[in-house]
Formats: C-alpha cells, structure tokens, sequence
C-alpha cells in the first residue's frame, strides 16, 4: 500500500503541536509545585436568622443586604487545573498523530523507533490521567488532589525528553513494514509492550519521588522546598505499587507473545537474542520489586530502588539495545 504523504504530513504536525502543548502543561505543572500548592482555608459564611450571612472566622453577626462573594480559587489551584486541561488536549492531538500515522501507513503506528517511542510516551501520560481522575474522585479533599496534581511536571518531563527525542533523533518517514515486522503479531506483541512500558515509566517516576520525599521525611533539614511539596510517602509508595502491579501481567504476557512469534518467525520462541535477554532481566526486576514490596525488612527505600532499577533497565533497552546493538530486533528504522 502507498504511503499518504498529505497524511503523514498530518501526523508530523500534530506530534509537533502535541510536544509543545506538553511542554506548556509541563511548565504551569512545576509552576503550581513551585508555589507549594496547599491552599489557605477560606473564611466559612452562612446564612442565619433572617437570612443575612455570617462571617464565622471574623465573628461578624448577620450583615443586612449583604451577599457573601464566592471564594475564588487560589491562584496555583487555577494554574493546576489549566496544566490538566492542556495535558488532556496534548493527549488527544498526540493520539491523533498515531492514528494518522497508521492510516497514511495502512499499519499500525509502531513500526519504528520514532512511532514506538511516540506510542510509549502516550501510554504514560494515559496513565497519569487515569490515576489523577481516579484520585480526585477517591479524594474529594482538595489540598491532597491539589499536591497530587503538582507531580504532573515530573511525569511531562521524561515524557517531553523521550518525545522531543523521537521526533529528532530518532524521526523516520512514513513507510510500509519492514518484511519480518508484517506480521498480526505485531498489533498483540508490540501494543502490549507500548501499554506496559508507558505505565512502568510513571511508577518509576512515582518511586523516585517516594525516595526523594523518604529522605526529606528522615532528615527534614536537607531538601525542604523540594521534598515538602511532595505527597506523602505512603501515596506515593502505593502509586508506584498499584501501578507496577496492574501492569505487570501486561509486561509478561508481553514477553510471551513475543515468544510465541519468534517461533513462527524466526522457529524458535527464545534465542538469547539482547532484545530478549535485556526484557527478561526487567521482568525479573519487576517480580522482584514486587516481591520485596511485600516482604518485611524490604518494603520502602530498598524496594524503590529495585523499581527504579528495573526502570533503569527498561531505558536501556529501549534505546541502547534498540539502536546501538545488533540483533534480531534491531527495527529503529534509523
């Protein structure tokens, strides 16, 4: 099938607008962590009596022809709900790149490293919207959705980086599959892989954060601005595990599938190829973070580090093993 040049044009256009909508969202982010995002508690009116309000924190007694104004919303909250806001969009015009990718192409929109680094960073800002409207619905306290909102910046941040690199370095034209790529495994193996990967960036991030605020926590002397703005330790200690433990059977039976093809491709399911090796060592990771979460003696700190780690190892192998090393899965497209 001939590629759509007017379409991909489309798709190029959209990824770049996208990118500079996540970078705006990614700013206002910091702005509203920069600014400490506790909101200062509003003096409480109502009506009494004959219906004049009442000023309660200021001990007023009913005020005649009065009406109270409403309680604006403290400068940081609006700039917060402004960075969600754009970050929605940004995540609408993003996945309109993909789709218009795929559709220029005939294929799916991951057939190289630049639509698959773009699948990815989608797939984790998905996750981010999902679990801060899943937490604002839990908690209707405003000052803890407020905080939580405030971790938005570090997720846009390698979430910019990775796109800002794919659409660089690692840009390549829309063209057909490669001959050992064209296969339907590639609509089950690869999204699973693009689905996992995008939700274990945010818990690596989210562990991260858990360590940074742990420290601040032990020795509240060192990184007071930085570690004060954080959730608490415990919040983000259960996202990076609610998250890590959703998506880990995604992970495996991403690393099953692509067994199962390269026995139909290649006719055999598992060759040691640096490909598979490196997602093998992740998995392992993973199972092990998972396991150290739960076992006394290992929960907290140490097991962050192992989630960080297996992050670490999950760059690597998206970028090391896809692009410098040779092998069977060398598909960069570069």
């Amino acid at each position: 099938m001939p590629v759509n040049l007017v379409l991909s044009e489309y798709s190029d256009m959209a990824f770049a607008t996208s990118v500079a909508i996540y970078i705006f969202a990614m700013l206002l982010y910091f702005a509203e962590f920069s600014s400490g995002s506790a909101r200062k508690a509003v003096p409480e009116r109502e009506l009494v009596g004959s219906g004049a309000p009442v000023d309660k924190a200021a001990g007023d007694g009913p005020v005649v022809g009065h009406v109270p104004e409403p309680a604006r919303r403290p400068w940081a909250e609006r700039v917060g709900g402004m960075a969600v806001a754009l970050t929605a969009l940004g995540a609408l015009v993003h996945g309109a790149s993909l789709v218009l990718r795929g559709v220029a192409t005939g294929r799916a929109p991951w057939g190289n490293m630049y639509e698959f680094g773009s699948a990815i960073t989608l797939a984790a800002v998905l996750a981010w919207l999902v679990v801060l409207f899943r937490q604002s619905r839990a908690l209707r306290q405003e000052t803890s959705t407020a905080t939580l909102r405030g971790l938005g910046g570090f997720v846009m941040l390698p979430t910019t980086v990775l796109l800002f690199l794919s659409g660089t370095v690692l840009y390549a034209e829309a063209a057909p599959l490669q001959p050992a790529l064209q296969s339907y495994w590639i609509v089950i193996h690869v999204s699973a892989a693009i689905v996992s990967t995008g939700v274990l960036l945010f818990a690596g991030v989210a562990s991260l954060l858990f360590i940074a605020r742990t420290r601040h926590e032990n020795n509240p002397t060192k990184m007071v601005r930085f570690g004060s703005r954080l959730p608490t330790s415990q919040a983000l200690d259960r996202l990076a595990y609610r998250a890590t433990v959703i998506i880990m059977p995604v992970w495996t039976f991403a690393i099953v599938a692509g067994a199962i093809w390269a026995e139909a491709s290649w006719g055999r399911f598992w060759g040691w190829d640096p490909k598979e090796t490196t997602s093998l060592i992740a998995w392992i990771c993973y199972a092990a973070y998972l396991h150290a979460r739960a076992t006394a003696g290992w929960r907290g700190v140490r097991s962050a580090w192992i989630n960080v780690a297996g992050l670490a190892v999950m760059i690597f192998n998206l970028f090391f093993i896809n692009i410098v090393v040779a092998g069977l899965h060398s598909y960069a497209g570069l």
